[in-house]
């Protein structure tokens, strides 16, 4: 073993969502520690194509099903040409072929698996099988309510720890006065207030609801343009739900948008209506861009989002309070000076280096 551990990431998603820029971070930070890294990979991946421009150790491999003999073939040539220390698995079904490779193939490398899904493990044989598997030395949650829900089906409990994500606070350097991309580009006034959410389109963001708290509110003669920034596969049947609840008015869609860091910080009031959520690193954004948050008590935004100190919290699903607590910031109900100075607190533990550190900790506890 030599004196810097030798890790292989596993990622096998085709598209880029959160737990790729996770993996990113993480091998950004890691790079200045001189840590020796390897990413395996789908071919033609989005972590792919961005990792050989940044010059990272790409290796490519087809994925041909959850469950790839093949893919699990090429994770063990790796660790023995490489003299891999850890394996770190990003998502699912890199985690199966980390274990298949050990099934298969009697790999022997200790495996690390991240988890940030807001649901308990499966119950089938091979889930079991695979979250108990004697290589599996650390299952990181990426909150305490992730960790939460995975404990009760590991029967190692000392493996589970919670290394929460973490983002770059130098992506946002604009502050609110230097930002009005958004009201030039759809015609909103300075009077009017700008709430919205920056997230996926997919069922567990719980646009419905978004939609739901938004009409709440315009009932209540509020003074407020809504936005919803991203797309995903549910967009077209929000965007119909939107016209059923007459809502279209008052609701904007900006499909996919690569300036975050510039309309983010335009934002009057982050609203986010999750119904999971493993712990929002959109909120974290917000924080960094100094923006009121109000969200759901899905999984692990409360990790972040401390009612009535960093931010304001509604169950899951209930409108009529989101709503309430946004009309509580719109009627000046906050002192946001000290609710935002909250947020600065909090966002220092929620730094890509942060994450990095903390994970790191962990390998080296393995090797040592």
């Amino acid at each position: 073993m030599s004196s810097q551990p030798n890790i292989l990431h596993i990622s096998t998603p085709k598209s880029w969502r959160g737990g790729e820029q996770q993996l990113s971070y993480l091998h950004e930070e890691l790079n200045t520690k001189a840590i020796n890294q390897y990413i395996l990979c789908r071919k033609g991946s989005e972590i792919a194509i961005r990792g050989k421009k940044k010059g990272w150790n790409i290796i490519e491999c087809k994925k041909r099903t959850a469950i790839d003999p093949f893919f699990a073939k090429k994770v063990k040539s790796i660790c023995d040409l490489k003299n891999i220390d850890i394996i770190h698995t990003h998502d699912s079904h890199a985690h199966s072929f980390a274990v298949l490779s050990a099934i298969l193939y009697g790999n022997k490398t200790p495996i690390v698996v991240s988890r940030r899904v807001d649901f308990a493990i499966k119950q089938t044989l091979f889930s079991k099988l695979k979250y108990n598997h004697k290589n599996v030395k650390r299952i990181l949650c990426v909150s305490n309510a992730i960790k939460t829900l995975t404990l009760p089906d590991i029967k190692n409990k000392n493996i589970v720890k919670t290394v929460h994500s973490g983002i770059n606070t130098d992506r946002f350097p604009f502050q609110k006065r230097d930002c009005n991309k958004l009201r030039a580009e759809f015609n909103i006034s300075n009077s009017v207030k700008i709430i919205g959410n920056i997230a996926a389109i997919s069922p567990h963001k719980d646009y419905f609801t978004f939609v739901n708290t938004v009409k709440k509110l315009v009932s209540m003669r509020v003074n407020a343009k809504f936005i919803i920034i991203g797309t995903g596969p549910l967009e077209e049947e929000i965007k119909e739900y939107t016209s059923k609840q007459k809502m279209e008015e008052h609701i904007i869609f900006t499909g996919f948008r690569a300036d975050i860091p510039e309309i983010l910080p335009e934002l009057d009031i982050f609203l986010i209506t999750s119904e999971t959520e493993g712990l929002g690193t959109s909120v974290i954004d917000a924080f960094a861009c100094k923006v009121p948050v109000v969200g759901t008590q899905a999984g692990g935004i409360p990790e972040l989002v401390k009612h009535e100190k960093s931010g304001l919290l509604a169950p899951v699903k209930d409108a009529e309070e989101l709503a309430f607590q946004v009309n509580r910031i719109l009627k000046n109900e906050i002192d946001l000076e000290a609710m935002i100075a909250s947020q600065q607190e909090i966002l220092k533990s929620f730094t890509k280096t942060a994450t990095a550190e903390k994970t790191l900790k962990e390998y080296l506890s393995l090797i040592n």
